[in-house]
């Protein structure tokens, strides 16, 4: 029987969770599509990134967020692929140029969990134990939290933080519930974090899919997969961190909820070592998302005042 050839090429990076999304990806697809069940019809490529390369330093100290996109996303220009899956809260404000998202699934649980060697939580830790992560937001927040606490860098995919959390090399760390559920490893988190404790990254728990904006026939094959109510909420988010320009140089939290009549945003700001913190909300229809996400960064730098994101970043001692 001659094979059939590819109709769609998806590129993803090749750790464990960002393998799990592509497959959820394709498992939808041929949900949707029976078609793409056959042999052949849909491949997934592995595309290794300067984020997979570089573990050994936090992404601010690297360059950011666009460290996990650059390489897959010049495939994907290139006609090497025709679908990028991405973590969404992984994703740079602005995509280069003849690039779009406009697919986006269901958003996964938001929620950060918490791992600790000896079973107690965030607010039960001992005074002076050590914190592993390489997010500035969980850092400041967790700061913030508990001052008496040491915040270390702590990169890697999820095996390995768990693998070093166990070794001994911290004695707590956090991970996004979201990836949790989807390794199907979501028993092992010592306790989730309510968002009023811990408000996540933009977009943390929603897969977005990235196509080249002139391919209309990938278009229609992901048309069925978005989840406009998942998209609106992102959208709120995104036009929040826009606004800021935020980074990962920056801690930044926002989380959009919908009840199926309006929209509540809340956002935060935050210095790295959490001794300043300044919130916001706005709430309004599905289609107001991204107003009430640029409303909102005005009233977080009225209350920060002028200077509040041009502190140098902290060294990496520090974090």
């Amino acid at each position: 029987m001659t094979p059939v050839p590819p109709l769609i090429r998806i590129g993803t990076r090749g750790s464990p969770l960002a393998l799990a999304q592509a497959h959820e990806v394709r498992d939808r697809l041929i949900a949707a599509h029976p078609r793409l069940g056959e042999d052949g019809a849909i491949t997934i490529t592995i595309i290794r990134t300067t984020g997979d390369a570089i573990t050994d330093r936090t992404l601010a100290a690297i360059g950011g967020k666009g460290l996990f996109t650059k390489e897959i996303e010049l495939a994907l220009s290139d006609g090497m692929i025709d679908i990028a899956v991405h973590s969404m809260k992984d994703m740079p404000t602005t995509l280069p140029d003849g690039l779009v998202i406009d697919c986006i699934l269901p958003r996964e649980d938001p929620r950060d969990a918490f791992f600790s060697r000896d079973g107690v939580g965030l607010r039960e830790l001992r005074s002076g134990a050590i914190v592993g992560t390489a997010s500035l937001r969980r850092q400041a927040q967790i700061l913030a939290l508990r001052p008496d606490l040491t915040v270390v860098p702590f990169r890697g995919n999820v095996e390995t933080r768990l693998d070093k959390l166990k070794d001994g090399r911290v004695e707590a760390t956090l991970l996004a519930q979201a990836g949790l559920n989807r390794l199907k490893l979501a028993t092992r988190a010592t306790e989730i974090l309510p968002i009023e404790t811990m408000l996540p990254a933009v977009a943390q728990g929603a897969v977005g899919i990235e196509r080249r904006a002139d391919d209309d026939r990938t278009a229609a094959w992901l048309a069925p997969l978005n989840d406009p109510l998942t998209e609106r909420r992102v959208a709120a988010e995104r036009a929040l961190l826009a606004a800021l320009d935020g980074s990962c140089r920056t801690p930044i939290a926002a989380y959009a909820s919908f009840d199926g009549t309006t929209l509540a945003l809340s956002a935060l700001i935050l210095r790295p070592d959490g001794t300043q913190r300044y919130s916001a909300a706005r709430s309004g229809g599905s289609a107001d998302a991204e107003r009430l996400g640029t409303d909102a960064v005005d009233e977080l730098r009225r209350l920060a005042g002028p200077g509040f994101f041009d502190l140098a970043l902290p060294t990496e001692q520090a974090r």
